[in-house]
């Protein structure tokens, strides 16, 4: 089953603090995926912050969005 995310917040050092429905809060490091072709214009830290919950996932306002299971799965407690 996807954990949906219901809010997320920007922090330093390109990580995002992730809320789930299912009430854990996790922390998700983007800094490895934003050394790849696809991410690496949320470099941008300005870009970066645009991160908003849209569906069952996260989206930045470039159009980029991360797989839910990749978030959940791979994200450390808070």
């Amino acid at each position: 089953m996807v954990q949906r995310p219901k809010e997320v917040k920007p922090l330093e050092n390109y990580r995002l603090k992730v809320f789930f429905e299912n009430g854990e809060t996790k922390i998700y490091d983007m800094s490895a995926l934003l050394e790849t072709p696809f991410y690496y214009v949320l470099k941008n830290i300005g870009l970066f912050n645009t991160v908003k919950v849209k569906d069952i996932t996260l989206e930045w306002a470039t159009g980029h969005d991360i797989c839910p299971d990749e978030l959940y799965n791979n994200s450390t407690g808070s």
